[in-house]
């Protein structure tokens, strides 16, 4: 990629919070037609660095370089939508009408509408829209895809991979990113390293970057050592012409605290499984759920078993929380029966934040009983050092959760989430605000879950690596499950969102309209035999009847004294818990053996 001259440019930027440096010599150079995305850490500096380069803030030292005329458009995390309509704040930043209504089409937004009450993606959607209607030179993002379905983001990258504009894209994306990027900036340790190439190289690069630090740190920390021997021997009596090497001893330190500082500063995230469910976990029947006059759910079926990783898409609005809570018994579907699993113990991360209030403080959410220990997976700990694994510091525990960025109210919803045992663990849109750090740690604790996992995500990167089978909604009733991610689905259902229409968002149009596609014929049904029929009505009480009969016997080989009172007595229930386990595991196989030649009989 040859080099040309830069549109924007940052050079020798510095920049403390407080007494905190924040930038410590950054350069960054936009170039123009150049899609680049910058990431780092949350708290990073990320956004800060965005509101210097469009001069909104300005740097204690360092240069700006813009272009002559240069036009900038700016998409900021939380977007304020002011206007009577849309098309009033669309043509507001100098856009001509025709292209803000051709902007607002392409987002799936009607101009008229007014511009008050939106949703988060009706927000999204419409600062976008206006952005690309302005026609910049210079195009800012920061974290775009938030509160976006699946099919706004494809509708985004297509946008960005059209326009003219140079692009610095704030993401944790990496689906997006790896479409849409041409160069890379990595924010880290207060200052920018540059990789001329797109997202899909970052992580090569990035383990190449760090593997290099640490050899350096190695270095640096023998040189220390060399230093600290040759002060302990005497640098007293030699101070006048040893001054500046006994300086450059102080910086040595200083910089090792700050890289034990950087390295201290990671997040340690852990779920525990609990107890064991039930091999069954949830068995939905032929689910119909409407609102408001629109079908969300029309004749739905899934069975879902111990450590099944489901991924719930579809686009906005199109039921994915409604089929949450339907499946966990909270909702009431019009028609079809839910059945739960035995032994559950549920966790749920939802994406609306409720259960922070933001009156409450941080030390309120982990330890609503009082007091200043909580059971972190049956064990008690420190609020204070429970919430440093989740990089939260001590003076933040008494500040309320109005006061938390995006990032750390989610992390707080983990931390919550996570102290104790689940074997069933709803996360609905757990990456939004999260940096690829987190997330990455999210993913890793989420594969080594042996426990059930049921997922709403729009991060098609999170899905393809976690899911082991995708629930799709297109909105208008239709539902179907495939077995893997992201990519999986797509490439079995090809269409499903928008049968007949050329863009996507017409299907978000249609949905919210109340408009049905026609359903799909279907094959004459075929019974099972009375004989299996029976024995299917026979498992589905047997199981619940060994599950209790299990856990009677549990209790009473707690007893305290058992073993020392009558030792044949605890070798009997020991014996009778073996057989009673034996004959569950027999009997839930078997009733999964009958569903599935069931199911087959109907296809």
């Amino acid at each position: 990629m040859s080099p040309r001259p830069p549109a924007l440019a940052l050079k020798d930027v510095r920049l403390a919070d407080g007494p905190n440096p924040l930038f410590d010599g950054v350069d960054l150079a936009l170039e123009p037609r150049i899609r680049t995305c910058l990431v780092g850490r949350n708290g990073a500096g990320k956004s800060t660095l965005m509101r210097i380069l469009i001069g909104a803030l300005e740097p204690d030292d360092g240069s700006r370089f813009v272009t002559p005329g240069l036009k900038i458009a700016i998409v900021p995390q939380e977007p304020d939508i002011v206007g009577a309509t849309l098309l009033d704040y669309a043509v507001a930043g100098g856009a001509p009408d025709y292209r803000a209504e051709a902007e607002l089409g392409v987002f799936g937004l009607d101009p008229a509408k007014p511009a008050q009450g939106l949703s988060g993606g009706e927000t999204r959607r419409a600062a976008l829209a206006r952005a690309f209607a302005e026609d910049p030179d210079v195009l800012l993002l920061d974290e775009p895809t938030n509160h976006l379905d699946i099919l706004a983001i494809e509708t985004l990258e297509e946008e960005i991979i059209a326009s003219r504009a140079a692009a610095l894209i704030v993401s944790h994306d990496r689906a997006f990113l790896e479409r849409v990027t041409q160069r890379c900036f990595w924010l880290d340790n207060r200052k920018v390293r540059r990789l001329d190439k797109g997202f899909g190289h970052f992580d090569e690069w990035a383990a190449k970057v760090l593997e290099q630090d640490a050899e350096d740190a190695r270095r640096l920390s023998k040189q220390l050592q060399k230093e600290e021997h040759w002060l302990l021997r005497g640098v007293t009596a030699r101070r006048a012409r040893n001054e500046g090497r006994r300086r450059k001893l102080m910086a040595l330190r200083a910089e090792k605290s700050e890289r034990i500082r950087q390295v201290q500063g990671s997040m340690t995230m852990a779920v525990d499984s609990g107890g064991e469910s039930g091999r069954r976990v949830i068995e939905a029947k032929g689910l119909s759920k409407g609102f408001g006059g629109r079908r969300l759910l029309d004749n739905f079926s899934t069975r879902i078993v111990r450590g099944d990783r489901i991924a719930i898409v579809g686009p906005n609005g199109a039921g994915k929380t409604t089929l949450l809570k339907v499946l966990l018994g909270e909702i009431a579907p019009d028609a079809g029966t839910v059945q739960l699993g035995t032994n559950l113990e549920i966790a749920y991360v939802d994406q609306a934040r409720a259960a922070l209030k933001p009156e409450m403080t941080l030390w309120d959410v982990l330890a609503p009983l009082g007091g200043d220990q909580i059971l972190v997976h049956g064990r008690p700990k420190h609020v204070a050092a429970y919430a440093k694994d989740f990089l939260f510091k001590e003076s933040q525990l008494r500040q309320p959760v109005a006061s938390l960025s995006g990032g750390e109210r989610n992390r707080l919803l983990l931390a919550r989430a996570l102290a104790s045992p689940a074997n069933l663990l709803i996360l609905d849109e757990p990456t939004n605000d999260l940096d690829m750090d987190t997330l990455d740690l999210l993913e890793e604790i989420l594969a080594d879950y042996d426990g059930t996992l049921l997922l709403v995500s729009h991060d098609r990167d999170f899905i393809d690596r976690l899911a082991t089978s995708t629930i799709a909604l297109d909105g208008r009733g239709r539902a179907v499950e495939t077995p893997g991610g992201w990519q999986d689905f797509t490439r079995q259902n090809p269409g499903f969102f928008a049968p007949a229409f050329g863009d996507a968002h017409l299907a978000i149009s249609q949905a919210q309209t109340g408009a049905k596609a026609a359903p799909p014929a279907s094959a004459p049904k075929v019974k099972l035999t009375y004989k299996d029929a029976r024995r299917l009505e026979e498992l589905d009480a047997l199981v619940p009847r060994l599950t209790t009969e299990i856990a009677a016997l549990d209790t009473r080989l707690h007893e305290p004294d058992l073993y020392a009172r009558n030792r044949a007595e605890f070798d009997r229930i020991m014996a009778a818990a073996a057989k009673a386990r034996a004959q569950l595991a027999a009997a839930e196989e078997e009733w999964l053996a009958l569903e599935e030649k069931r199911e087959a009989l109907t296809l």
